[in-house]
């Protein structure tokens, strides 16, 4: 999502829009502790080591600190019921779908899956992160890219921190379609994805799901936004805020509208 197009309406949305419930939300420092579950709701628990506990653990800031810009500044805009506890460059290049590969990425970092760290460029072009570990770089001449050999090896963070850096700057919303595969809404789990690609596009990732005894869930979503900024929990305009019912229609979050069936996974 590299465009401009779309900021202006942001500022549309005051805080009287968003449901609240304040009582769903205490102090605690990680997106399963933050954020307790509605009356009749129990949260989905998951299966230990798997990309869902890493979100559902996740840290966020304390209570009270706001969304930074990449430049410093504060987001204006005030969606966020959590910040991430999510180090951004200070370039304008994480944004959506960025910060959503960066989620992903440092979780297979961490449990040292490097093999399965993967990703797709706009082009079409996969690119492994061991090929950089080994010392291959990617020459890019317009819409073209080739890999190259470069004597800049080594399997540790700066590398990894330099493959990371090249992807925010080649892949977008239409990257990640590629990388992914189209999920029941029904069938929701947590580190899905909804997903519209285009330019602009939008990406927010589910970072944690409930349900209750009739079966029906809810679900908190995190997301970056254009310029680069600090990956938040939105809220949502619900009374259950800031979880969002799960429906088979189309989602409105605060700074985008899903159509129906743009529910994906990773592949």
């Amino acid at each position: 999502m590299k465009s401009i197009y779309h900021l202006i309406l942001v500022f549309l949305l005051s805080a009287s829009s968003f449901g609240s419930q304040a009582d769903l939300i205490n102090l605690d420092l990680t997106i399963k502790e933050r954020f307790l579950t509605p009356e009749g709701f129990t949260r989905i628990s998951s299966q230990k080591g798997s990309f869902a506990e890493y979100l559902q653990n996740y840290k966020v800031h304390p209570s009270g600190y706001p969304v930074h810009l990449f430049d410093g500044s504060v987001k204006q805009n005030e969606v966020w019921a959590a910040v991430l506890d999510f180090p951004i460059l200070k370039k304008d290049l994480i944004q959506c779908a960025d910060a959503i590969i960066k989620l992903r990425a440092e979780y297979l970092y961490e449990k040292g899956e490097c093999d399965k760290i993967i990703f797709t460029l706009t082009n079409g072009m996969a690119v492994p992160y061991r090929k950089f570990a080994e010392g291959f770089r990617i020459k890019v001449n317009g819409n073209k890219t080739e890999w190259i050999k470069t004597d800049n090896k080594g399997d540790n963070r700066k590398i990894f921190d330099e493959y990371l850096e090249f992807l925010y700057t080649y892949c977008s919303t239409p990257s990640l379609l590629k990388d992914t595969v189209e999920a029941r809404i029904n069938e929701i789990e947590i580190g899905d994805i909804f997903l519209q690609a285009g330019n602009p596009g939008h990406a927010v990732l589910v970072v944690d799901l409930a349900q209750n005894s009739k079966g029906e869930k809810i679900m908190l979503l995190a997301q970056s936004y254009m310029p680069s900024q600090e990956m938040h929990i939105l809220k949502s305009f619900d009374s259950i805020s800031p979880w969002y019912k799960v429906e088979d229609k189309e989602l409105k979050t605060p700074e985008w509208t899903f159509p129906k069936g743009s529910l994906r996974r990773w592949k």
